[in-house]
């Protein structure tokens, strides 16, 4: 995120991804992916503005500080709630079980719960310093809780999370400082681990805050936003888009996307994004929202008030990214999820407001 931090990014210095995210910055490497076109967007409903042949409605009022979303196997939406400390009593997760209805808090007692999964009946959630399990949901609360991961960092920051086509959880953690050499091997990571919590690996490491993950339809490529350093004044890079293979490294906080020695073997990202946007939730549509939109990734920028469509272009094993202004009309949209019919939410952590977007043909 910018410099001027928002109010959840800097309630600890490094940790950031949700701050980061939340806040935080997310670099980029100007020679992958294509800049951002001159798209028109029209006036589309409820206040937003779109591609035409979108049509946006209210789909809920949420609590303030919707971070992430997730639906469940009957349908209804939860919600993680994470505010830092401008919102620190709204922090949580939320059952919203129908569009219009009433966001009830379910789970207290975590701090800046961000990533959500269902699977097999349990609930996941990923917490700062944690990773729970909850079954047994009553239409109350659940009446069954594990902590699966004590960590994998100490007061580090979890991100969102994403079932890998092999059945194994996937979780950004954020780096424990904007741009030194994190102690933990953890720290500044993407890890996998199974739905039990065992077998904590490291998937991908010196990534400085790893927020949305998302799979390509249909295969095991991992599409992640990347917050980077905040320190680099003129230097700042765009955010990035980017495709993360099993067993990169990334090169924080060394590598910036500035090129030279210390980018070398580094990989590029797919897109680069706008400066200081503290890039947040992902989502892959392969035709849900029409023609026009077509195969591309919706990624939630938080600080730019916006969100981007990066149109993707599949060449062999890689992607070209091609990126252009897709929603505006938010205050800070942070959550993406596509709803069982089809069509698209977007929370705007700001306001508490949940958009649905849908195509009109």
């Amino acid at each position: 995120m910018p410099s001027t931090p928002y109010p959840m990014r800097r309630r600890r210095l490094a940790s950031s991804a949700l701050v980061s995210l939340l806040l935080l910055v997310l670099a980029g490497c100007g020679s992958a992916g294509k800049s951002q076109t001159g798209s028109a967007l029209v006036p589309i409903g409820a206040g937003l503005h779109g591609p035409a042949g979108l049509q946006a409605t209210v789909y809920a009022k949420g609590p303030v500080t919707v971070a992430s979303m997730v639906f469940d196997p009957q349908g209804r939406l939860w919600l993680a709630a994470a505010g830092l400390e401008a919102h620190a009593s709204a922090d949580g997760v939320y059952l919203l079980a129908h569009p219009g209805g009433q966001a009830i808090k379910v789970i207290s007692g975590l701090e800046d719960p961000l990533g959500l999964a269902w699977f097999d009946k349990r609930l996941y959630v990923a917490s700062t310093g944690r990773v729970d399990a909850y079954g047994a949901f009553n239409g109350r609360r659940f009446t069954e809780h594990t902590r699966i991961i004590d960590g994998p960092v100490a007061g580090g920051e979890n991100n969102l999370l994403a079932m890998a086509p092999n059945g194994r959880f996937l979780m950004g953690v954020t780096a424990t400082c904007d741009h030194c050499t994190p102690k933990s091997r953890w720290s500044g990571s993407i890890v996998s681990f199974r739905p039990d919590g065992s077998d904590l690996r490291l998937y991908a490491k010196s990534i400085r805050a790893p927020f949305g993950l998302a799979f390509y339809p249909g295969t095991s490529d991992l599409f992640v936003s990347m917050n980077q350093r905040d320190d680099l004044g003129a230097r700042t890079p765009g955010d990035w888009l980017s495709l993360v293979r099993a067993g990169q490294d990334w090169g924080f906080p060394d590598c910036y996307g500035q090129g030279g020695p210390a980018c070398a073997g580094v990989p590029q990202p797919i897109a680069v994004l706008d400066k200081h946007a503290a890039a947040g939730g992902v989502v892959m549509v392969s035709g849900e929202l029409g023609a026009s939109v077509g195969t591309s990734a919706l990624v939630a920028e938080w600080q730019s008030a916006k969100v981007l469509r990066v149109a993707l272009d599949r060449r062999g094993s890689t992607y070209r990214g091609t990126v252009s202004p897709f929603l505006s009309g938010l205050r800070n949209p942070l959550a993406l999820t596509l709803a069982p019919d089809r069509s698209l939410l977007v929370a705007d952590w700001g306001s508490g407001t949940i958009y649905r977007v849908r195509g009109t043909s």
